[in-house]
């Protein structure tokens, strides 16, 4: 794998919990870990159910689409609660799939915070339905529409001086950036 593959690091910015209606998310288009050639930006829901159609949509309509490799995805939920779908985000670009997240997930706490929602246990299948959680070094993902090989690869290649492969890191610096003020520090 060549160590300039061109990945797309998606992110949501801040937002405030009880009046926000709409989030923000970007795409900063990386050449490896290096070199940033391309913002892009959307919107999604509050705890809506629009993050995996926005994200699709964000990406097909890029300039970039063509030259992507891989999309990393900053965990499965976009603005609180809008899951997304990493199968069909896959199916519908077409390009493979790395949701990154710092901690194991606690599905029990997720199936609380989801039995508030009318169709909670809706989006706690499509979380369950992203596969396999696998660890490496000091981060875990799952994935979808390559191995787990490959993707190890692909984090490899995009990390620098963080866990957080850097497509993702630079996404969140710049959603914090954009709707908080100023970039906040952990992605």
């Amino acid at each position: 794998m060549k160590d300039n593959i061109k990945v797309i690091g998606i992110d949501d910015g801040y937002f405030l919990k009880h009046k926000t209606k709409r989030v923000m998310i970007i795409g900063a288009v990386m050449r490896g870990n290096t070199e940033l050639e391309g913002v892009v930006s959307s919107h999604v829901t509050k705890d809506g159910t629009d993050a995996t159609s926005s994200i699709v949509k964000m990406i097909n309509d890029s300039r970039h689409k063509n030259q992507l490799r891989f999309i990393m995805v900053n965990g499965l939920t976009f603005g609180g609660f809008n899951v997304l779908d990493i199968r069909k985000v896959n199916e519908k670009t077409r390009l493979p799939v790395i949701s990154v997240i710092r901690k194991r997930p606690d599905f029990r706490r997720i199936e609380n915070a989801l039995a508030n929602f009318s169709d909670g246990k809706k989006r706690l299948a499509v979380l369950k339905k992203a596969g396999d959680i696998y660890s490496h070094k000091r981060i875990y993902f799952q994935i979808a529409g390559l191995s787990e090989e490959r993707a190890r690869e692909v984090i490899d290649k995009t990390l620098r001086n963080s866990n957080i492969p850097e497509p993702i890191r630079m996404a969140h610096l710049i959603a914090s950036g954009v709707t908080y003020g100023e970039s906040t520090k952990r992605a």
